[in-house]
């Protein structure tokens, strides 16, 4: 008499969906995948903070005749920020765009093995712009002498957003390179691992 199989008719975890994205991470983006979704509040908030300053300047300016000179360096740099973080974000929510052709023709294992490939890829790439940024931070950063000194954007403020702009793109990539490999090795592994379904 055969074994009965204790995965039949036992429920399987539905295909991640657009839905699915509204509602948090992803689960193939693990502890990181979490901790991204929920750090996305900083940059909300940095949005609304920008969008503040840009009303307190509009008073400022036409109301009491005295702008401010940093009103609109700050939120252009509060809003790169939240730029930057948003394609980070869209990854672990699976929100980013993507042409499903192909994708949405296959099921099953073969989706997984898609997912994999997809993730792979992505992290090639998000390795390649890592590394040209790196370039980009330490020219930000470094004199050519070899001493320490943050880029700035030049004007009458003169901060130094240029440099930590760069600083924090080159973070975000390397986030990506780690959220992709993880992508990568859960697909994989639902792919290939025990009990996989076909």
């Amino acid at each position: 008499m055969p074994k009965p199989n204790p995965n039949e008719g036992a429920p399987h975890a539905p295909e991640p969906t657009q839905a699915d994205a509204e509602h948090g991470a992803i689960p193939e983006t693990g502890l990181l995948g979490r901790a991204i979704d929920a750090f996305g509040i900083v940059f909300a908030i940095g949005i609304i903070a920008s969008a503040l300053i840009l009303l307190n300047e509009v008073v400022l300016r036409y109301g009491f005749d005295r702008p401010t000179i940093w009103a609109h360096e700050t939120t252009i740099f509060l809003c790169a920020m939240a730029f930057v973080y948003g394609g980070l974000y869209c990854v672990v929510r699976n929100s980013h765009i993507r042409v499903v052709l192909i994708y949405d023709l296959v099921t099953g294992r073969a989706k997984r093995i898609l997912d994999a490939v997809i993730s792979l890829i992505c992290l090639f790439a998000a390795g390649f712009f890592a590394w040209a940024a790196y370039g980009m931070v330490i020219k930000a950063i470094f004199r050519p002498g070899g001493g320490i000194h943050f880029e700035t954007s030049g004007s009458a403020w003169d901060p130094m957003f240029p440099a930590l702009l760069k600083i924090f793109l080159f973070v975000v990539l390397c986030l990506m390179v780690a959220q992709f490999t993880i992508m990568a090795v859960t697909y994989l592994r639902a792919a290939f691992g025990k009990g996989a379904q076909q």
